[in-house]
């Protein structure tokens, strides 16, 4: 007789451990992330889903990314993570606010972000990175430095937010040469590696001994092209100097893993404010990265200017110059 009550002790507890299903975890945070482009561009994309991965290890979330390129796709994806319950979205770029205020009405328990741009709703707000305060300093670079006293500058899609840090390198160039010219050309995507390998060419034929560039996936054409013809350029977004050591001279650089992490943090911890985040040099957000293996060919003297105007930037004693959106 005790054997078989035993026997069914046993039965009953084997019935609680497999029998029956385990309660899943729903309290995990759900984190999407919407992309212009490729992942692995090293740059501005790649950045973006550096900061997914970091809210998952942090947050353990439950992530997702999507490629996307249209508005159409822009709204569709912030759609399906809002039907699916998801916590946070992210639209990495200036050209997702539209469908980020759609979807935001549509869906208005998830939290809508984007990397750029203006638009404010309750669930819905922009993280504006001032990358111009970099490329600032690129621009007081290639002023100081050039033979030639032309630069030039590579854009994909010609958005606000990217204008809007060639804005800022022109002025920099010439708030110490008022005569230095910046010529710009865009090539109308973000993945074309062959025509902005082009278009820097171009460049270079007509005098510019710097190059910058804001063309994402594209911008390896660009350190092609300055590799082959041996002119000096400088990265962007992510540190990009071991892509062409020998020819770019330093990068600005955007902290986004952290910023996206900041973000999620607020979402979780139920702090969020629909506003404009601002995110700067002062929130240690955006840097400039020499290249240490050509930073002895800058003169000490230029070297010396950038590390002055950085340290102004950062206490807030220097504004620079940035497009109005």
């Amino acid at each position: 007789m005790k054997r078989i009550r035993a026997l069914l002790t046993l039965a009953s507890l084997a019935f609680l451990l497999l029998g029956c299903p385990k309660p899943e975890s729903s309290s995990a945070m759900k984190v999407g992330l919407l992309t212009p482009g490729s992942v692995n561009d090293n740059g501005w994309n790649a950045i973006a889903y550096e900061g997914l991965q970091e809210i998952h290890k942090q947050l353990h979330a439950e992530i997702s990314n999507q490629e996307t390129k249209t508005p159409a796709e822009f709204e569709e994806g912030f759609r399906s993570y809002g039907e699916k319950g998801y916590d946070l979205a992210f639209g990495h770029g200036f050209e997702f606010q539209d469908a980020a205020l759609k979807a935001g009405k549509q869906y208005p328990k998830t939290i809508f972000i984007t990397t750029s741009g203006s638009s404010v709703a309750p669930n819905v707000s922009p993280m504006v990175f001032e990358l111009e305060q970099a490329t600032y300093l690129l621009g007081v670079i290639a002023g100081r430095e050039s033979k030639t006293g032309k630069a030039g500058v590579v854009g994909g899609i010609n958005l606000p937010s990217i204008a809007s840090t060639f804005l800022a390198f022109r002025a920099g160039a010439q708030s110490v040469n008022p005569n230095f010219e910046v010529k710009e050309i865009y090539t109308g995507n973000f993945d074309d590696a062959g025509a902005a390998k082009l278009a820097t060419l171009s460049l270079i034929n007509a005098g510019c001994d710097f190059i910058f560039h804001q063309a994402n996936e594209a911008g390896r054409g660009v350190f092609q092209a300055c590799q082959e013809r041996k002119v000096r350029c400088f990265g962007s977004n992510k540190n990009q100097n071991d892509m062409a050591p020998d020819v770019i001279v330093a990068s600005a650089v955007l902290d986004v893993p952290g910023a996206f992490v900041y973000m999620a943090k607020l979402v979780h911890d139920h702090k969020f404010k629909p506003q404009i985040y601002w995110l700067g040099r002062r929130q240690r957000v955006v840097s400039l990265v020499w290249n240490d293996r050509l930073k002895s060919s800058i003169s000490p003297q230029t070297v010396a200017e950038v590390e002055k105007l950085d340290a102004a930037i950062q206490a807030g004693t220097f504004t620079v110059p940035r497009g109005k959106f």
